[in-house]
């Protein structure tokens, strides 16, 4: 039986019978779009519902052989996505080519939506709080581990955006499975906020709720005064001494561990 996705005769992004340039459909909806960053960006972000608008790649047989061996689940729908352009044409839509040459334009999820999520009561896994981070690749990394850990979703305070092209990189398309927002300190969701501190509690005495806010400061300056008064609890991850801190993913990894190992755990 033909697969359709390679059957010439099946409207499709790839051999529609009335041809779309992809290029076209790229550069209109580029402004208000999601930008996904390579092939993993792409299957996790389809994997997880998101309404992609156009796909593109410049090797369109190696994309569906990575489909084929670590995404067969979405494979049909990457297949029929996915246009193949030239090379030049795929690097100059994007700010860096990705190994994978593929990219996506996907629409960001209502922000509606998200805050509803954040907010649902009785939660069933923590939200994660990142008080004035810096860095983008760092906070993209966060967005990763937090939707590993099953949590309800990732807020930042202050000016970065958790959107950002960089950050959706790092976090491999995983946006989409979980609540990513920017927030006022005053506009968090409820719940007990576990401030994460070097002058805490030792969280190993600590079993952390379901319902809390676990809220991590930057690496350089640690939490804002704003943020350590709306704190419910200081939390201390151990840490041997005269060592100064440990990465931020690695601070949010240790904590969601914590979680997960003491009662909390994804499905």
């Amino acid at each position: 039986m033909t697969d359709p996705a390679h059957d010439p005769s099946v409207a499709s992004p790839v051999n529609p019978v009335n041809p779309v340039d992809p290029v076209a459909v790229w550069r209109r909806a580029a402004p208000g779009a999601v930008l996904l960053d390579g092939f993993h960006a792409l299957k996790h972000a389809v994997r997880f519902g998101a309404e992609v608008l156009v796909a593109v790649t410049a090797d369109r047989a190696a994309a569906l052989a990575l489909a084929d061996e670590l995404a067969a689940d979405v494979r049909g729908t990457l297949a029929a996505l996915l246009t193949e352009v030239p090379h030049g044409t795929y690097a100059s839509l994007v700010p860096r080519p990705h190994p994978t040459a593929v990219a996506a334009l996907a629409v960001r999820p209502d922000r509606a939506g998200n805050l509803a999520k954040l907010a649902h009561a009785p939660r069933t896994a923590p939200v994660v709080v990142l008080d004035q981070p810096r860095n983008l690749g760092n906070a993209g990394a966060v967005v990763r581990l937090a939707a590993g850990f099953g949590a309800t979703g990732v807020v930042t305070t202050g000016t970065l955006d958790p959107w950002h092209p960089t950050v959706v990189r790092g976090g491999a398309g995983l946006h989409f499975a979980t609540a990513v927002e920017r927030l006022s300190v005053d506009e968090l969701p409820p719940g007990p906020l576990f401030a994460l501190d070097p002058e805490g509690e030792d969280i190993r005495s600590l079993i952390l709720p379901d319902e809390a806010l676990l809220a991590f400061g930057s690496e350089r300056t640690g939490l804002t005064a704003e943020l350590r008064e709306r704190a419910d609890h200081l939390v201390a991850l151990p840490m041997r001494p005269q060592v100064s801190s440990y990465n931020l993913a690695t601070s949010v990894a240790m904590t969601l561990y914590h979680w997960s190992a003491t009662g909390g755990a994804p499905a």
